[in-house]
Order: C-alpha cells, then sequence, then structure tokens
C-alpha cells in the first residue's frame, strides 16, 4: 500500500501505531524477562501498550479522540477479558462505530451533530430569503436538524449528503415523511455545489480550504456558505452568529461565489 494512501487514513495510522506499540512492548518484554527475570502482569503490560500507542498516534498526528482509541483498545480487550463477555461484542461495537462514524476514519470528519442553538440561528437566517430556496449539508449525520428545518420551510428544497453506510440508511429513513428533505449516499466532493443557495457543513479544520475551493469555483453569486465552527483558514466570514454554547461554537458565513449583497467583498 502507498505510504501516501497511510498517512492520509487515520485508520491506517492508528492501526500503525498500535502494531508499533505491540513491538515495543513485545521487545521490553523479552529484556526484562531474559535480563532481569521480571514479569509484568498482562494489565501492565496492556497499559503500557495503550501508553505507547498513544504516545506514537500523536507522532502520526492523529486527533485526540484516536488518541484516547489507541490508549484504551488494548487494555479494554484485557479488562473484558475478566468479565462474562461474549466474543462477538468488541468487535461487533468497533463495526458498529465504523458504520457510523466512516468519514472520521477515512477523511478526518467526526460524526458531529447540530445542536439547538446553531439550528435555531439557522432557522432565524434562512426565514431571510426567498421562501423557495435550495440547502444542501455537507455531511448531514443523523439528519436531525435538517428534518426539522424542512417541516419549517415547507416550500424550501433540503438536501443532504452522507457517506456513512450507517449513518446514512438511518437519515434516509428519518426523513421519508418530508417530501422536501432527501438524503444521497453521496461524497460531498462529487457534489456541485452550483445548484445550492445555501450550502451547510460541520466538519472538521481538515477539509476546510478545499471546500472554500470547491465552493469559490462552482457556487453562485449571492449563495451563503456556512460553517458550524470551523474556519476557513485566511479567510474572513461576512457575517459570524455566536452559539453561546460551552465550546464557544460560531456559525461562519461567506458569500464564495460574488460579493455580499451589501457590497462588501468576500472573495478572499
Amino acid at each position: 500500500m502507498p505510504v501516501s494512501v497511510i498517512t492520509r487514513l487515520p485508520i491506517l495510522r492508528a492501526l500503525l501505531a498500535q502494531l508499533l506499540a505491540l513491538l515495543i512492548v513485545w521487545l521490553l518484554l523479552l529484556g526484562l524477562v531474559g535480563v532481569a527475570d521480571m514479569r509484568p502482569s498482562l494489565v501492565v503490560v496492556a497499559l503500557a501498550q495503550g501508553c505507547l500507542a498513544a504516545l506514537i498516534g500523536a507522532r502520526l498526528g492523529l486527533s485526540a479522540w484516536w488518541l484516547a482509541i489507541n490508549l484504551m483498545f488494548v487494555p479494554g480487550l484485557v479488562l473484558l477479558r475478566d468479565f462474562d463477555v461474549p466474543a462477538w461484542l468488541p468487535l461487533g461495537a468497533f463495526i458498529l462505530l465504523l458504520l457510523l462514524n466512516w468519514n472520521a476514519f477515512t477523511e478526518r470528519v467526526p460524526l458531529y451533530l447540530t445542536g439547538r442553538e446553531a439550528e435555531r440561528q439557522l432557522r432565524n437566517r434562512l426565514s431571510e430569503l426567498p421562501a423557495d430556496f435550495r440547502y444542501i449539508d455537507l455531511g448531514s449525520g443523523l439528519a436531525g436538524s435538517l428534518s426539522r428545518l424542512a417541516r419549517d420551510f415547507p416550500a424550501a428544497q433540503f438536501i443532504g449528503v452522507e457517506t456513512a453506510p450507517l449513518t446514512f440508511a438511518l437519515s434516509w429513513l428519518r426523513c421519508l415523511p418530508r417530501r422536501n428533505c432527501h438524503i444521497r449516499l453521496l461524497s460531498l466532493w462529487r457534489v456541485d455545489l452550483a445548484e445550492y443557495d445555501v450550502v451547510y457543513c460541520f466538519l472538521s479544520p481538515t477539509p476546510m480550504l478545499a471546500l472554500w475551493a470547491k465552493a469559490r469555483a462552482e457556487m453562485r453569486p449571492g449563495a451563503l456558505l456556512i460553517s458550524n465552527s470551523f474556519a476557513v483558514p485566511g479567510i474572513e466570514p461576512v457575517e459570524v452568529r455566536e452559539l453561546n454554547d460551552w465550546r464557544g461554537s460560531r456559525l461562519l458565513i461567506w458569500y464564495p461565489g460574488s460579493t455580499a449583497p451589501d457590497g462588501a467583498d468576500t472573495s478572499g
């Protein structure tokens, strides 16, 4: 497998960190047994491996939540050994996490859910638009906010795109009752943004520059790009709406395709 693929996919970097940590701990155990005749308990060995996996993961540039997974993965398996837990349960839990958070493993975009205050601010901003606007959520997750906004703006059209398999299935079912809300199993990078008046995203810092370039190339004049929490490096938003939550979140708004309605240049 090309090195570029390993460096791009967090799940492969996490696996590499686990394997390197296992190798180092195994070599240390050989040294302890051969030189000092010391045999640490399995729990101690597992904790040492977890700490090493987290440290190596940090050196490989993994985000904080991946470091927590690296830290607890092997110790968790060892602790489960002492309980009457079916052997398939840890694997099943991992597969469920993978299906819900596929984008976090492949594109470093975890499953973030739009909060109620962000939804309220979105509703207020959308109420300023013509009734028949077209709205897309790039990475729509479980589509709770998308479905409620579609209910509140029946003349508008709402589209969500999602690639995590289980997340897509759940959100597709959730939006079935709403005729103006549809979920597509599609990467955000394959969407033509020219079709939409509002492009909403709640991604991560990683893809924002690439998304900005895509928005600049495709979005039409006057269309809104709204990002929950994550800024485009070096590009000042035209509007900022504070959400006043514990994370200090904001809605950041740009007009990538043109100048803003008040004439302020947003091209960056």
